[in-house]
């Protein structure tokens, strides 16, 4: 197993104001080192800053015009999924509500809030969401109230609102045109198809009685391939849709509870999981995977590795520059080459 520290100087580091806990790459040919960072503060205020890195120097250029007030801690931050700069340049967070925001070069402005709840002025917390970078005008949210809604970002309308778990959803990911899955509260992972509103298939429970799966990212360039986490678990559970109900595999090298989970863009092959233990563990799936579960419980190893000084609370790999990840611990971003 590697460490990222013995192949030099690949660690860049961004220190923020404030604790850090969102983070998103924009995906845009003209921004592609461009990230946004949230933060993770108990106050109703919090902020959302855009922070420009060129790989070329290693350094990273800020501008105070590009912190914008948050309500809440954002749960979750995506620019527009595109590298075509034809396409708007705005960024979506979540928390009381979805939030589109328009930057400019010299601000960012709200241009929209989505309210799924026409029939209160109260919202229940959104969780997480997934912007579909197959169908850019398709966004899927999940709530503590358990719903998950699909919405309409050109129209800035709900087009669609089901309830798929008994209790909170905490996750949810695209896999593929009209299809997503989400984990929930309820210790399940759920499979949606647009197309029949009405019914969800269960794919996997946890075998842990009544623990929550809090995290879940579907593989967008091998759509075979589902990751999730249970609360308070040091395991990775590699799911393969074609054979529903037994993990393809468990990465169970974390010493603590991982928090996050970010596929490898392109090739699908790789994934990154970061935890409480401080470290980020890089493993080569597909190379495991055979043709169907294999019994390597607690045997899988990571091919790399790296060690923070803090819990890791967020992973994000660059959609652009495949060779950066970016981590978020304590108030400091950092970008690793890999």
């Amino acid at each position: 197993m590697e460490s990222f520290s013995q192949k030099g100087p690949v660690i860049c580091t961004y220190v923020a104001q404030w604790p850090i806990y969102s983070l998103a790459w924009s995906a845009r040919r003209d921004k592609k080192s461009r990230l946004a960072i949230g933060s993770f503060l108990e106050d109703y205020s919090n902020k959302v800053e855009i922070v420009q890195f060129n790989s070329d120097t290693s350094d990273f250029t800020t501008d105070s015009r590009l912190i914008f007030d948050h309500p809440y801690s954002p749960t979750n931050l995506m620019f527009f999924p595109s590298e075509d700069v034809a396409n708007p340049d705005i960024i979506i967070t979540s928390g009381d509500y979805m939030r589109i925001w328009q930057i400019h070069d010299d601000r960012i402005e709200l241009k929209s809030l989505l309210n799924g709840n026409k029939c209160s002025e109260f919202n229940s917390a959104i969780t997480s969401f997934d912007w579909a970078d197959f169908d850019v005008h398709r966004v899927v949210s999940s709530s503590v109230d358990s719903t998950i809604v699909v919405w309409d970002i050109e129209k800035e309308t709900v087009y669609a609102q089901l309830v798929a778990h008994d209790k909170e959803v905490n996750d949810i990911s695209w896999g593929w045109f009209n299809i997503f899955a989400s984990v929930s509260g309820d210790g399940s992972v759920r499979v949606c198809d647009l197309r029949k509103k009405e019914r969800s298939t269960i794919i996997y429970e946890n075998p842990m009685q009544d623990c929550s799966l809090l995290r879940l990212e579907w593989n967008k360039s091998d759509p075979r391939f589902i990751a999730t986490v249970g609360m308070n678990s040091n395991k990775v559970v590699i799911l393969d849709i074609r054979f529903p109900s037994t993990p393809l595999m468990e990465l169970s090298k974390h010493r603590a509870s991982v928090n996050s989970i970010s596929w490898a863009p392109c090739t699908g092959r790789k994934i990154c999981s970061v935890g409480d233990d401080s470290r980020a563990l890089i493993w080569d799936v597909a190379s495991k995977a055979g043709s169907g579960p294999e019994n390597i419980t607690g045997q899988a190893e990571p091919e790399m590795w790296y060690g923070s000084v803090g819990g890791i609370n967020n992973v994000r790999w660059s959609p652009v520059e495949m060779d950066w990840i970016a981590i978020a611990f304590l108030t400091k971003l950092q970008l690793l080459k890999v």
